[in-house]
């Protein structure tokens, strides 16, 4: 039996955490570029009826105009990039989820 090793990922390779121009840290994108149309990952989980924020989705900050939009899918919310995100960009999306979750 083969037993393959699996490492948790609580970012994407594409992504890391740092200084953010709109508050404390933010989501900032390593690669040199992320295409429009990108999934980026998901930010929140229900487990149990409670919503459950991932460490991508504790460090995006809201912008009235984001890089990325919000969908739901297979038991979360992901992000998807929505323009070209270029490296040392801030990844950014609205927040919504205490307004009508779309």
């Amino acid at each position: 039996m083969v037993i393959q090793n699996h490492m948790y990922r609580p970012l994407p390779p594409n992504v890391t955490i740092g200084p953010s121009e709109i508050e404390g840290l933010g989501l900032i994108c390593k690669a040199y570029y992320i295409r429009p149309g990108t999934v980026i990952g998901k930010i929140h989980y229900y487990i149990d009826g409670e919503l459950i924020r991932t460490p991508l989705g504790a460090f995006g900050n809201h912008s009235d105009e984001p890089n990325c939009d919000k969908y739901w899918d297979e038991g979360g919310w992901f992000i998807r990039s929505n323009k070209d995100i270029w490296q040392g960009d801030e990844i950014t999306w609205k927040y919504t989820l205490y307004k009508n979750f779309t």
